[in-house]
């Protein structure tokens, strides 16, 4: 049996940006007929594909896939922490701006998605999740009423309950960013009225906050930060509505910020606000969010070499306030804003997969 070693992709309308799932046989646009006419026709000419492409076709490493849409409302500015190899998910905005505590998880060995009992805190969105260990916590963010919020609650995944937890450290703040390491969990950035560049460290077994080393760029809110090997990595985000384009690297051992490189003038589409990070396998990625130009590009960090590659395009609609985390060898991007309408798709991205356009 001959395998062919690519996939072709249907296309996706540019006007409703709709999930399709993805097979060789579309029939949404001509394009993609041709595109698996002539595979099929190089296959059987050549008995392989050496040599034999289309001139509009490039193939690179990262491809994604479409999942199990949320089955709670499509939403933006969720909160979002993974525990074990389950994510959990919930608060947010719906399309008429009505902030949500509903809370649901994802089980991608299943697929599936299973509501949990609802966030302990009032509704809100564009607050923040982490997990330490079987908990998970979520706080900050702005209220029905328009008020931002510093209340944190912690989740047991156990026993499927909620209880609140010593209140954030800084102040009231929304579009913060979040991370874990080791046993902290780690809250900085965002915006209070003025934007921001402070971090707190937060001990589950102390229930306390610690300020610790402000972020090492200038203040900003929608950045993203991922972390690899014990080190959080930190950037994009918006300062005064400007992107940034400043990248740091936090050592919690050394409670240090060192600036990396920047991004280059061919690196320019990195910077954006409201996006997306996840790390993978040692490496770490950028997805969605706003920026200069529409941001579906992804774009993969190697922290040894301090250095940026891109790695093909988002397939889901664009977006900004989604939520994205890693389980296993995967990616997972979800929920968001397109224009004014909230999303409730979900897609998973796989870094060896090679993407065909």
């Amino acid at each position: 049996m001959i395998h062919l070693p690519f996939r072709f992709l249907s296309a996706q309308s540019s006007q409703s940006e709709s999930v399709s799932s993805e097979t060789p046989f579309s029939t949404h646009k001509k394009t993609s007929r041709v595109n698996w006419i002539l595979g099929l026709l190089c296959a059987g000419w050549a008995g392989t594909l050496i040599g034999c492409s289309t001139s509009d076709t490039v193939s690179t490493l990262g491809d994604w896939t479409v999942k199990s849409e949320l089955e709670g409302v499509a939403r933006f500015g969720a909160a979002s922490f993974v525990s074990g190899n389950i994510a959990y998910m919930g608060t947010g905005a719906d399309a008429s701006n009505n902030r949500l505590k509903d809370f649901w998880a994802y089980d991608p060995s299943r697929n599936a998605w299973t509501q949990k009992a609802d966030f302990g805190g009032a509704a809100r969105n564009i607050g923040v999740g982490f997990a330490v260990g079987t908990k998970g916590y979520i706080g900050t963010g702005i209220n029905a009423n328009g008020d931002r919020l510093k209340d944190f609650w912690e989740y047991n995944t156990a026993t499927n309950t909620w209880k609140q937890v010593t209140d954030f450290g800084g102040t009231a703040r929304q579009a913060a960013v979040a991370f874990t390491i080791g046993t902290k969990g780690y809250v900085g950035t965002g915006f209070d009225g003025n934007y921001l560049k402070d971090i707190w460290s937060y001990d589950p077994t102390a229930n306390a906050w610690t300020k610790v080393a402000s972020y090492g760029g200038s203040k900003r809110m929608g950045a993203v930060a991922f972390v690899i090997n014990n080190k959080a990595y930190v950037g994009t985000g918006n300062n005064n509505a400007i992107v940034q384009k400043d990248w740091y690297e936090y050592d919690p051992a050394q409670d240090l910020w060192t600036q990396k490189a920047d991004f280059t003038t061919d690196q320019s589409t990195i910077a954006r606000s409201n996006g997306i990070g996840f790390s993978i396998n040692g490496l770490g990625y950028i997805v969605t969010g706003d920026g200069t130009t529409a941001t579906k590009d992804v774009w993969e960090y190697n922290p040894s070499t301090d250095t940026w590659a891109t790695r093909g395009v988002f397939e889901g609609a664009t977006r900004s306030y989604g939520v994205g985390f890693a389980i296993g060898s995967k990616g997972y991007v979800t929920t968001g804003r397109n224009g004014t309408s909230p999303l409730d798709d979900l897609w998973d991205f796989d870094p060896t997969v090679a993407q065909v356009q």
